[in-house]
């Protein structure tokens, strides 16, 4: 029922625990039956699209059924538009009547035509109660916000069914929502599901930051290094035909990507970091994350953008080569194979991860200290003998990033956050000095929405709030002069140029590492600092 899917909802908002959120999920698929507990499935990992209701669509509902500037400012309040909605609809006669389960909703929205969409959620929402208008319309739009990943989501059917994670993601790309089939093995009512997909997404491996206290196993005879590099982790798959390319969580990503889809020939399943070429005429000159960026989340690509930023990914491993699954043989061995399958790729598309040679620990830390390329993050270091394992396994593989560079930066604005911060400012835009025509200004320079406590997020909202000059709709800008303001600490991963941004410069990975409640604003850093920095 809608009641039961409005509650499991409102207790995952409310929970930060993870482990209390899969047991949340599990109790749910416990008690809910088919095919209710797969559309609530397919809602939270992101696989359900109604497409004729659309946040314009509600805000159009809801400023016909009360005044139009009390939902502004009641959502500027709230910060989310599902609940400010949901908590502002008319009371009717038919409030909390409506026995209509999650099934037939999603049902009833699916076959809904965009002229009859406006009628069709006036109907619904007039029948339900509030929490359950905050879930119909957290489903119609997707937004789910509710602090559970598609993994995690993946995680609770594991433990659900008792099942190994890699086994529930090795089907997942196989199957289809409601997940009937699937259910059914995991209460052990039905065979295991067989998944009939082409090219499918296989679990990756995934790596331990290293401590100090792994340093000393890391020698040259049990372990090789190659560089760290900053792109995006994926997984290509080539089967019939069937070409996809996958992040590391098993989105396929392909559509934004037709030019490496397309130089995909050799049959098989390739770990590897996608980059993009910065020129044309210099197959291997890298172009840095924000050229990246630029295409990722696409459902098309432009020809310019195809022409500017060509893809190319640099393979660190080979999971399955031509219908051999060879995962489970030592690294030096699935080395040697791809080694011989990147010689039949197109070698302007694809390349080899360089195995880098070093004498001692001290050798390593020289390299990771001076990369030869800005676009390098660090040093991944691999077991020679470790076969290729699902998860984050503690041991085989570790990665060790570049310290990361810091910049003093001045509160600009603020923004409220989403799901449980929806109550707080906690999404801050920060800026850097530079000479203006009337002196100094501050030009913002990134935003940054993680990083800090609970006490210090608090301690930050109620900053805002006490120094706030204008309002932007939900967007507060602070007061941030030389003699008054609040300074913060930025850490983040890299910085590149930008014809996007203002200041001229992007920031990778931006995070408060601190807050300066000791340090003046006049004394915080100047964008030519910020430019001084990129490599």
């Amino acid at each position: 029922m809608m009641r039961a899917f409005a509650e499991l909802l409102d207790k995952l908002l409310l929970t930060p625990a993870r482990n209390r959120k899969v047991e949340l999920l599990v109790n749910y698929f416990k008690a809910q039956p088919d095919p209710d507990r797969g559309i609530a499935l397919a809602a939270i990992t992101g696989d359900l699209n109604l497409k004729a209701i659309k946040p314009t669509l509600l805000r159009s509902i809801i400023t016909s059924q009360t005044d139009e500037m009390l939902f502004r400012l009641s959502y500027d309040y709230v910060g989310d538009l599902a609940e400010t909605i949901s908590l502002l609809w008319p009371e009717h006669e038919a409030s909390g009547t409506s026995t209509v389960s999650l099934s037939q909703a999603v049902q009833i929205l699916e076959g809904v035509s965009r002229s009859d969409a406006a009628a069709t959620m006036r109907n619904l929402l007039n029948r339900l109660r509030p929490a359950e208008r905050y879930a119909l319309i957290k489903l119609a739009t997707g937004a789910m916000r509710i602090g559970v990943s598609a993994r995690l989501a993946k995680q609770a059917l594991a433990t659900f069914g008792n099942k190994e994670m890699p086994e529930i993601e090795e089907l997942w790309h196989g199957l289809d929502s409601p997940y009937v089939e699937l259910f059914a093995w995991l209460e052990s009512k039905g065979p295991k599901p067989v998944s009939v997909a082409l090219a499918p997404f296989r679990p990756v491996m995934l790596s331990h930051a290293l401590e100090q206290r792994d340093q000393e196993k890391i020698t040259p005879d049990d372990f090789i290094a190659e560089w760290k590099w900053d792109g995006i982790r994926v997984q290509t798959s080539c089967e019939a035909g069937v070409r996809r390319i996958y992040s590391r969580t098993g989105d396929d990503i392909s559509p934004a990507f037709p030019d490496m889809a397309a130089a995909m020939t050799v049959e098989g399943t390739f770990d590897g970091e996608l980059l993009v070429r910065s020129q044309l005429d210099q197959p291997l000159a890298i172009g840095s994350f924000s050229d990246l960026q630029q295409r990722l989340n696409r459902k098309t690509v432009t020809k310019p953008m195809l022409k500017s930023s060509p893809g190319f990914i640099r393979l660190y491993d080979v999971l399955i080569l031509e219908g051999q699954d060879l995962r489970a043989l030592p690294l030096h061995a699935r080395r040697g194979k791809l080694e011989k399958a990147v010689i039949r790729m197109d070698a302007d598309r694809f390349d080899l991860s360089p195995v880098l040679p070093f004498a001692d620990f001290d050798e390593l830390s020289a390299l990771r200290a001076n990369p030869p390329y800005p676009v390098i993050e660090g040093l991944m270091l691999k077991q020679r003998d470790s076969a290729y394992m699902a998860g984050r396994p503690r041991g085989p593989w570790f990665k060790w990033k570049r310290d990361p560079m810091l910049v003093d930066a001045v509160l600009m604005y603020a923004q409220r956050g989403h799901g449980k911060r929806s109550g707080y400012y906690s999404d801050f835009t920060f800026g850097c000095w530079r000479d203006g025509p009337n002196g100094d200004e501050l030009v913002p320079v990134g935003k940054a929405y993680f990083g800090f406590t609970d006490d210090e997020l608090k301690k930050l909202d109620k900053f805002v709030r006490n120094n706030t000059l204008e309002r932007f709709g939900p967007v507060r800008t602070v007061k941030a002069q030389a003699d008054h303001g609040l300074v913060l600490e930025i850490a983040f991963e890299g910085i590149n140029r930008s014809t996007r941004h203002k200041s001229g410069v992007a920031m990778r990975f931006p995070r408060i590492s601190h807050i300066r409640w000791d340090k003046p604003p006049a004394e915080a850093d100047r964008v030519e600092f910020l430019a001084g920095l990129i490599g």
